[in-house]
């Protein structure tokens, strides 16, 4: 990939609904996704790919990452999704795959929109058992850039609540899985007046080492963003860890009391880097 995969507040709008596309541009999330897939209604679908152009060419905020959550390349509608988007102007930079039980759907995707001026950073939607099974193969697919969480169809598919106990081993599966080097985004709650414990799911997603958190409705983004966003702190301390590892040409060295190696060095460097790449962002609830 040209550049490092987005991480941090992601946030997704209905592709049909043209009228929120600007209030999407506006929210102050990482990543603004347009979706073809669960929130349109079938018979708008051919209605929202073609607004969905329009969603990528708007002006909006320098650094922000637009992309599009695409029906499953397995079917006739994700696969006119992907026709339409190759035709677009102006191509999404994050391309969401639903329903991925397999890493064939990633070559489906990058086979389809590919070309020499354009690739696109893929995710994986996990939200099924099968889907957590595969997930061993599916990480190591060439073109993965990241995957998210579904919590709704996944608890729907097991017949359990969508309740941080219910869903602590997928979660925890997602994140290890991940660790070989592609981040993790967790799902959206799903309770929008339940603010306390929108701000305690996403401390613990944050906690288990997600790099971010969904969120379906604008007033979610001051909770999610300010649990994801960094401390001057913690911003402070990873600069330091890297001068000192810098200094030490890779050896471990100790710094403010703590002996720090090579991954607490990766993790700050990671930290550093979405930090320095991340636009300034004014968020309001």
């Amino acid at each position: 990939m040209q550049t490092m995969a987005p991480a941090g507040v992601w946030f997704v709008t209905p592709g049909h609904d043209s009228a929120r596309f600007p209030s999407a541009h506006g929210c102050g999330a990482d990543v603004a996704l347009v979706d073809l897939e669960d929130s349109v209604p079938a018979e708008v679908k051919p209605q929202a790919r073609r607004a969905a152009a329009a969603f990528f060419t708007a002006p909006t905020a320098a650094g922000r990452v637009l992309g599009v959550r695409i029906s499953s390349p397995t079917t006739r509608d994700g696969v006119l999704d992907l026709t339409a988007i190759a035709d677009y102007p102006v191509r999404p930079d994050v391309v969401l795959i639903p329903k991925v039980e397999s890493a064939r759907d990633f070559e489906i995707a990058a086979g389809t929109l590919d070309a020499p001026d354009y690739r696109p950073h893929l995710y994986a939607l996990i939200e099924t058992p099968r889907a957590l099974e595969e997930l061993p193969s599916i990480v190591r697919a060439e073109r993965i850039a990241g995957v998210v969480f579904g919590t709704a169809d996944y608890a729907t598919a097991i017949g359990s609540s969508k309740g941080w106990e219910a869903m602590l081993h997928a979660r925890s599966s997602l994140v290890t899985s991940a660790a070989a080097g592609i981040c993790a985004i967790d799902s959206p709650f799903f309770d929008l007046d339940d603010l306390d414990g929108l701000r305690v799911e996403a401390e613990r997603a944050k906690g288990l080492g997600f790099a971010g958190k969904c969120c379906v409705h604008p007033r979610q983004l001051p909770a999610v963003t300010e649990v994801f966003t960094p401390t001057d702190e913690e911003v402070d301390a990873a600069r330091t860890i890297v001068a000192a590892a810098h200094r030490a040409s890779g050896r471990i060295v100790r710094v403010d009391g703590q002996m720090i190696g090579p991954p607490m060095v990766k993790a700050a460097r990671a930290l550093l880097a979405r930090v320095d790449g991340r636009a300034p962002r004014e968020v309001s609830a």
